[in-house]
Formats: C-alpha cells, sequence, structure tokens
C-alpha cells in the first residue's frame, strides 16, 4: 500500500501493522487467558465505542441477528484480552431496519448522541450506500461488512472500509472458471434487484463472458418478493446452468418453488448459499439441490481438514459442526457472511493500537493505520482464511469456497487462491483528504 513518504510516523504504523500481521496467531495463542484484562495500562479508563448498525429487522433480519452474535462474542474475546489499548470495547448496538434513510440516522446518532469511535457493521448495500455519506460528512470512520462492490468501486469515501469481507467483484471472479469449465457456458442468472444484486448481474456476466460463456437470461427479482414461480417460464430452454443469488426472508420458498418447477429434469445449479444462509438444509423440500453447488464465503459444516482457528471460532460464537447454534440445532447461521464482523472487530483492535488511538481526534490516524496494513494471515482473529487487504480501495481480498450439497451436506470441492480474486484497482482513497 503506498503511503506518502512525507510521514514517517505512518511508515512506522506500517511496520508495526506487518509485525503484527505476521505474528496474529502465534500472539493471540499466547494471549488468551480467561479473566486476564490490563485495563489499567490505558490513558484512559473510558470505553471504546463501537457504534454496530444491525439488521434487527427488515429483509436483513436474519443477518442481523447472527452478526450480533458473532460481534458480541469477539467483543467479549477481545475484552477477555485487555481491550483495546487497555481500554474495554462497548458495543452500541442500532437497527436501521435495513433501510438507507435510517440507516444514515443512525450514524448520525452514533457521532452526535452515542458519541462513539467508529461506526460498523452494515451488510446490506443499499444500507451501506446510504449510510456513507453521512459518514463521511461526520469524518465517523465507518467499517462495513458488506460484499457489494461500492468500496473498491471508489463510489464512498476515505471513511468508509471492509476490510474483512471480500466483495461480489472478487466473489464471481474467482467462481466463474469453475462454472464455466465443471457445469456448462449457457447460463441464466436469477438475482435480487438492488445494488447487491446488479454487482452481481453485471461481475458474473463479464466473468462467464471471459471464460467463453455466455449469459442468456438475467432475471431480477424484488427482494422483497415471497413468490417466484412467475419467474422460472422465463429461464430459457438451452440453459445449461442456473446461476441463482437470492436474499431475504423468502429464500427458502425460492429454493423450493425452483425444485417444484424443474422437478428430476434441472439443469445444473451453481448457487451463492445467501440464497440458503440461515436455512436447514435438511428441510422438506430441498431434495433436488443434492449434486448442486454453492459458493459459501466461510464453510458452514466443518470440513475434513478443519483448522484449529475456525473450531475455536466456532465454539466461541456458539456454533455446531453442522453451522447451527449448539443452543438449537434448528437455528442455522449465516455462516458464510457472520465471520466479517469477527474479522472486522479484529481488525480494528490492531488498527487503533498500531495508531495508538486515544478518542476521535485519532480517526485520521486509525485510516491510515488500517490503509497501511496488507497481509493477514489465517488465524484466530482472521479464521475464515488468510487475507490481503488493499489501502487504496479499501477493500479485502480472499479465498473462496466452492461446496457440493452431498447427503444433505455442503461438502468443500474446490478453494480459490487469493490471486483469483485480484483485479485492477478502480480507485485511491488514500489521495482524499480527511
Amino acid at each position: 500500500m503506498i503511503i506518502k513518504k512525507n510521514k514517517p510516523v505512518i511508515e512506522t504504523r506500517r511496520n508495526v501493522l506487518k509485525t503484527l500481521a505476521i505474528g496474529a496467531g502465534a500472539a493471540a495463542g499466547a494471549s488468551i487467558l480467561p479473566g486476564f484484562v490490563r485495563y489499567a495500562q490505558a490513558q484512559s479508563s473510558a470505553p471504546i465505542k463501537i457504534g454496530f448498525q444491525v439488521h434487527r429487522t427488515g429483509i436483513g433480519a436474519a443477518y442481523g441477528r447472527w452478526y450480533d452474535r458473532t460481534t458480541m462474542a469477539a467483543a467479549k474475546l477481545i475484552n477477555d484480552n485487555g481491550g483495546i489499548n487497555g481500554r474495554p470495547v462497548e458495543i452500541v448496538a442500532e437497527d436501521d431496519g435495513t433501510d438507507p434513510k435510517r440507516g444514515a440516522e443512525v450514524v448520525e446518532k452514533f457521532a452526535t448522541q452515542h458519541n462513539c469511535d467508529i461506526g460498523f457493521g452494515t451488510l446490506f448495500s443499499h444500507v451501506v450506500i446510504g449510510s456513507a455519506p453521512r459518514a463521511g460528512e461526520l469524518k465517523l470512520p465507518y467499517f462495513v461488512v458488506s460484499e457489494g462492490h461500492h468500496v473498491a468501486s471508489g463510489m464512498l469515501n476515505r471513511y468508509t472500509l471492509q476490510p474483512g469481507i471480500t466483495d461480489v467483484k472478487s466473489q464471481v471472479q474467482a467462481m466463474a472458471p469453475f462454472v464455466a469449465s465443471t457445469l456448462g457456458k449457457k447460463v441464466t442468472m436469477i438475482f435480487p434487484d438492488f445494488a447487491f444484486g446488479h454487482d452481481h448481474r453485471d461481475y458474473f456476466s463479464a466473468a462467464v463472458e471471459a471464460q467463453g460463456g455466455e449469459v442468456l437470461a438475467k432475471i431480477a427479482i424484488p427482494p422483497t418478493e415471497s413468490s417466484f414461480t412467475k419467474y422460472f417460464p422465463q429461464i430459457p430452454s438451452g440453459t445449461e446452468v442456473i446461476y441463482h443469488v437470492m436474499v431475504g426472508p423468502a429464500v427458502l420458498t425460492f429454493v423450493k418453488e425452483m425444485g417444484e418447477f424443474f422437478g428430476p429434469n434441472r439443469p445444473e445449479i451453481f448457487g451463492f448459499i445467501d440464497s440458503l444462509e440461515a436455512v436447514d438444509l435438511g428441510s422438506s423440500g430441498l431434495e433436488f439441490l443434492e449434486g448442486t453447488y454453492f459458493w459459501e464465503g466461510n464453510p458452514r459444516y466443518a470440513q475434513a481438514d478443519q483448522s484449529e482457528h475456525d473450531k475455536f471460532y466456532r465454539e466461541a460464537v456458539g456454533v455446531d459442526d453442522n453451522g447451527a447454534s449448539i443452543s438449537d440445532p434448528k437455528d442455522v447461521s449465516t455462516y458464510s457472511h457472520m465471520f466479517g464482523c469477527w474479522e472486522t472487530l479484529h481488525i480494528v483492535k490492531a488498527g487503533m493500537e498500531a495508531a495508538g488511538y486515544q478518542g476521535p481526534a485519532d480517526r485520521a490516524k486509525l485510516i491510515e493505520a488500517v490503509e497501511a496494513m496488507t497481509d493477514m494471515p489465517l488465524s484466530r482473529e482472521h479464521p475464515q482464511g488468510a487475507k490481503r487487504f488493499n489501502g487504496k480501495t479499501h477493500q479485502t481480498f480472499g479465498h473462496q469456497y466452492i461446496s457440493r450439497v452431498e447427503s444433505g451436506r455442503l461438502v468443500l470441492a474446490h478453494t480459490t487462491s487469493i490471486e483469483d480474486t485480484l483485479y485492477p484497482d478502480e480507485t485511491d482513497y488514500t489521495t482524499q483528504s480527511f
């Protein structure tokens, strides 16, 4: 990452951050002791306030519930190990209703009423797009846990970062070669009709065409739709692969109705797990998914080669080997997305500590410290996998996972490299003033 040469203090932070990144896993393993707290070392005993913009209601509610659970688990771990710069972390949660207007209002509350140090946690892309401009105006660092390409495209501002989860453009670019070579080259896409779905439409179309494939039809569905049967006749008869990504409370209905429409004579199917996040694969009507493929941001089922870091993370969040709540096997997590909250909070911690963050006057230092980050190794802090952060575009890049439904479970079939997900920079936020 390029940081201006006339700021030697930031260069020093860069070296510190590289050391932190290389040793993150070892350091975490050495310091995790139940109840170990060193808040007395801090210059201030006041908590670090993190404004958590959570989708408690609206179409993102299932995600919001698990984002909440993951965020609280990460905050507890951080506090059990001394907090940030010796100060405890306090999560200040506000429901944005998965609504862009309310999202901007929530951001303003964080800055002007709650006196939060940062804003954090937003998932749905239309809410991010509606909220980020206000964060920039208020000079509130805004760490989103979304997947849209809106951050890396340059649409937003220097105060908005997405360091803990990959974006759609990188995901579909990495998926397209597998889809075209393994499943077929004539594709029909089904996606939600808002920014997140439009990213899939645009970037997957380009990626599959680069593989010699063709998108025969692009079927956009309102994200609040409750029945989908009327859309399936729009699928051209020459379709070899149905590519689907759906969101909202009716995802189970969508997948069931797709199975009812095709019966045993279905084309190949490649879905993004968004279409079944928080849904039990054992649900009646999903039997037809046997042999189909899904992108997963993080494999829901513990795999045969499960890392010690994934095991630690599952236990901390309270998720079993099937990706469901330990206390309720029917309560299935949003495992492919919620890790972003865990990882982002640990990035915030590393950034604040590298920046010597003491309060709002140090917000620019915090952003510069995060911009200086590069490689993040697989560790307790990054249990989904290693990542590479691009400080210019404020976007992280990481491994993607393709799983196959086998005997009602998602079994990992292919893991991409980080290099598969990279694309040329489209912006440089570091050139923007604070």
